[in-house]
């Protein structure tokens, strides 16, 4: 892959590369791109240590799909309705996320306290392996204000000649 991408002050160049980001995720050919995504996703955390971070734990939620619930309660030896009523809330759109943040299962050093039962939008955070990178452009753009890898990915995409 073409270009080297400096973390340094990753968050200012993010915000700054906004359009140039959106109009590329615009149009882009797919097909070629998510062959590129898994080499570039383990190139980013490469570089990358998520404990070092944990900006998606501390100011977003993940969504608690019924699967994840079940899974979490219990581990936690709760029952589904008690885990609910205890961590979770419906958001605008119908989902249950986190009732504050952080999340309540991020634990000192950002290491995550349900990290091996973490619910499935956790596990897959953040999508920058996957096609969601390319098919939810408003998600990948607020995701790559936060988080380095998914900037450092678009940096490597949007820099390459494809």
């Amino acid at each position: 892959m073409s270009g080297e991408v400096f973390l340094d002050n990753w968050h200012k160049q993010s915000a700054a590369n906004q359009k140039k980001y959106k109009n590329w995720l615009q149009r882009v050919q797919r097909n070629k791109v998510l062959k590129k995504l898994p080499t570039l996703h383990e190139e980013a955390f490469r570089h990358i240590d998520c404990s070092s971070c944990a900006q998606c734990c501390k100011n977003y939620s993940p969504r608690f799909k019924t699967p994840d619930i079940k899974r979490i309660s219990k581990h936690l030896k709760m029952k589904e309705s008690l885990f609910i009523d205890t961590y979770l809330t419906l958001d605008v759109e119908g989902d249950y996320v986190v009732k504050q943040t952080p999340c309540p299962f991020l634990v000192e050093n950002n290491a995550c306290s349900i990290y091996e039962i973490r619910p499935s939008d956790c596990a897959r955070f953040p999508y920058t392996d996957e096609d969601v990178l390319l098919k939810r452009v408003n998600i990948t753009l607020k995701n790559s204000e936060f988080c380095p890898a998914v900037f450092y990915v678009l940096e490597k995409l949007t820099n390459e000649k494809l």
